[in-house]
């Protein structure tokens, strides 16, 4: 028995015939008199008692009528209460992040997003990039992906994942078979960044900033794959989290090695401005990401 059979004999019961029904079930007669047939054949019992002027319900009919109100009040009170859910999922999301590297894997998320949330509208804001704290002070983002967050009373942070930033160099350099790179490691070295200011750089920011040391050249290099063909050519050395490179094919030319003797340990944030903080297509949005962010 499906809902939809619930719903026929229902109908047909109260509007006492197949004939005022088949407005309200959208079906034609022959349609509503076939369906009825092959419910009654499959229960092995009439449920109506038929008369030119009216349709009576049997003992059978009147406990499937009376399961049918039951369960089709339930059934409408969920829908309204899910499309009343969904209301909350109606908004704009203006979106941006520190790094250029995280957007790799946000237009993936975001067709997945699409259909679930259909009336949700996100917006990368590239010219938020590096500033998206700032950004979402000024009321030009609604959320902001960052590892540096401010202390600011006015600004919420949810803690998305954890990542480990690491050097990239050349298979043959000479850091290459080192278990961590120090401080002092990176004063001989070309660091190739892939954008300035420096405050936005990890290794810099968390690193080396603390003892004051900085590397002999610097280069900028904004897409990625660029910036490792550079590092194959000995050009010099980056540093990426390691679920960037999961991007790429692993290549006999580079090496990996850890950054200081414990890793450089970053945590990623989504910062939302507490007065947000109630919306729920916002903290839909947060739970969506954290989820496919942990994968």
């Amino acid at each position: 028995m499906e809902t939809r059979h619930l719903r026929l004999i229902k109908t047909i019961a109260d509007e006492k015939g197949i004939t005022k029904s088949l407005d309200k079930l959208f079906l034609t007669q022959s349609a509503v008199s076939h369906q009825l047939r092959d419910i009654e054949e499959r229960l092995g019992a009439k449920i109506f008692y038929r008369t030119k002027k009216q349709w009576e319900l049997t003992a059978e009919g009147r406990i499937l009528y009376d399961t049918a109100e039951k369960v089709l009040a339930e059934i409408d009170k969920a829908t309204l209460l899910i499309n009343s859910m969904r209301e909350g999922h109606a908004g704009t999301i203006r979106l941006s992040t520190e790094c250029l590297t995280t957007y790799h894997w946000l237009p993936a998320f975001m067709v997945r997003m699409k259909i679930l949330y259909p009336n949700l509208e996100v917006k990368i804001m590239m010219e938020g990039t590096h500033k998206p704290l700032q950004k979402l002070l000024d009321n030009e983002l609604d959320l902001g992906i960052t590892t540096d967050p401010w202390d600011d009373k006015s600004i919420k942070y949810v803690e998305l994942f954890k990542d480990e930033v690491v050097a990239v160099l050349p298979a043959n350099h000479h850091l290459a078979t080192r278990k961590f790179i120090t401080e002092e490691d990176f004063t001989g070295e070309t660091l190739i960044i892939h954008s300035y200011p420096m405050e936005t750089v990890t290794v810099h920011q968390h690193f080396l900033r603390h003892k004051k040391v900085s590397p002999k050249n610097i280069i900028a290099m904004p897409i990625t794959e660029g910036a490792m063909a550079m590092v194959k050519a000995g050009m010099g050395i980056m540093t990426l989290p390691k679920w960037v490179l999961k991007a790429f094919v692993s290549s006999p030319e580079l090496a990996i090695v850890r950054i200081g003797p414990k890793g450089l340990i970053r945590a990623n944030y989504a910062a939302i401005r507490h007065e947000d903080a109630g919306k729920k297509y916002l903290q839909d949005f947060i739970q969506n990401l954290k989820e496919e962010l942990e994968k």
